[in-house]
């Protein structure tokens, strides 16, 4: 079977056998104005001084943990485990509790594949996570379905883009893509999530990455109405 590029980064192109393009990042672009967001029935609290300042986002995660979700789809539930990918499990309980997650577009899904998410709908707070790597993990456990990673653009380019797997994407594995989760409950919501769109542009009918960092929810809301978001996460005792 021909081989076709999933990943491209500058310089650099990561290959791997047929199958949809693994779930990268994009880094480039300026900031711009952003849409206010909705008013929620439920306050989210959210911590603007880490979440402009992700080298303030430090805390070590516990053990374990388990974070819910609040969709427009519904509710589903990770739970985390820190063994498999330490510094993935840190980074994403500290989104978490900064309220990161509060309005945030699943902006590429794939029936069959996963579901990425991860860019802040403020530009300015997606500026400020676009360059805040983390160092890789190894791969402890497989990308099997409902295992979430994050996305990549290469070696330690982890920042807050990841996705949940929808099906055995076990070739995701040998890439570097860590899973630091597992949907524990909810997967028929997660499974329920928007999926007309497709693949991102250009390749496909789904918003421009590039766009989505730099004029962020505007752009998602005017552009691609249907798309689903997380209202917001909270981390469950």
């Amino acid at each position: 079977m021909r081989m076709r590029n999933l990943v491209l980064i500058p310089a650099a192109v990561l290959a791997v056998s047929c199958g949809p393009k693994a779930p990268e990042t994009t880094q480039s672009g300026s900031v711009a104005a952003t849409a206010s967001a909705p008013a929620e029935t439920k306050e989210i609290k959210t911590n603007m001084e880490t979440l402009t300042n992700p080298e303030k986002a430090t805390e070590k995660a516990p053990a374990t943990f388990k974070v819910k979700f609040n969709t427009t789809k519904g509710d589903f539930t990770l739970e985390v485990t820190r063994a498999w990918s330490p510094l993935g499990a840190d980074r994403f309980y500290n989104l978490v509790k900064a309220g990161f997650f509060t309005d945030i577009a699943f902006f590429r899904v794939i029936s069959g594949f996963m579901v990425q998410f991860g860019i802040h709908g403020d530009p300015a707070v997606a500026a400020a996570w676009r360059g805040a790597r983390i160092q890789d993990d190894p791969v402890v456990e497989s990308n099997k379905p409902g295992y979430i990673s994050y996305a990549m653009a290469g070696p330690n380019t982890r920042t807050s883009q990841m996705f949940i797997n929808f099906g055995n994407n076990a070739r995701l594995d040998g890439m570097g893509f860590s899973p630091f989760g597992k949907v524990a409950d909810g997967m028929s919501v997660v499974e329920s999530i928007y999926s007309g769109y497709g693949e991102g542009a250009p390749s496909g009918m789904g918003p421009d990455q590039g766009r989505v960092q730099t004029q962020g929810n505007k752009y998602l809301k005017a552009d691609f109405p249907k798309m689903d978001y997380i209202k917001s996460a909270e981390l469950l005792n």
